[in-house]
């Protein structure tokens, strides 16, 4: 039976992708086609699963350590290999659009916060990434605080208008309206 057939039948039952990864390495004991086959079976492209597989091949699949592929297979998961791409909508491009703005006045980010923000976007988790953004700031002596509020008070304005708008995207877009206001008042 193909890797991938088996991946698929594991995740339909339930079984998470960092499991059914273990699983096919278990049964296996190739790394690399068993994490390209759950991939496959999420549907990930080709291309895209190549591209992060090749990301993280030399630390985790070239030379696995016996009895690892638990462990390995929730690494590939918290590193977002096994992330299913969700096609966003224009309005969810736009607000995209605006969160880069916004991160790109900060000044600088956190690698933990951009690994974050990278999988919200693929995954198309633009609440959580809003709400991530809200509760930052831009660096003092790099960022640029007016562009940086004013891309997440238009980012959460347009987020209020998706069909059922998470209710803490209210209480975000009013934080960052606080803030764009303070910081408006500061450079006049």
């Amino acid at each position: 039976m193909h890797l991938a057939t088996i991946a698929r039948h594991a995740l339909s039952r339930g079984t998470t992708p960092a499991a059914a990864y273990a699983l096919l390495a278990r049964r296996t004991r190739e790394p690399l086609p068993s994490a390209r086959a759950v991939c496959l079976a999420l549907s990930i492209p080709l291309a895209e699963t190549t591209r992060r597989l090749d990301d993280c091949y030399d630390a985790l699949l070239a030379n696995p350590r016996p009895n690892s592929e638990t462990d390995t297979g929730e690494l590939l998961e918290a590193l977002g290999v096994f992330d299913v791409p969700k096609t966003l909508t224009p309005t969810e491009r736009t607000v995209v659009a605006h969160f880069l703005t916004a991160v790109d006045a900060m000044g600088g980010i956190r690698p933990g916060h951009q690994h974050g923000l990278d999988r919200w976007l693929t995954t198309g988790n633009l609440t959580t990434a809003y709400l991530s953004l809200a509760a930052a700031h831009p660096l003092p002596r790099t960022g640029d605080p007016a562009t940086y509020w004013t891309a997440l008070v238009t980012a959460g304005e347009l987020l209020t208008t998706t069909p059922n708008p998470d209710t803490r995207i209210k209480y975000a877009l009013a934080h960052c309206r606080t803030q764009a206001t303070r910081t408006a008042t500061r450079t006049t």
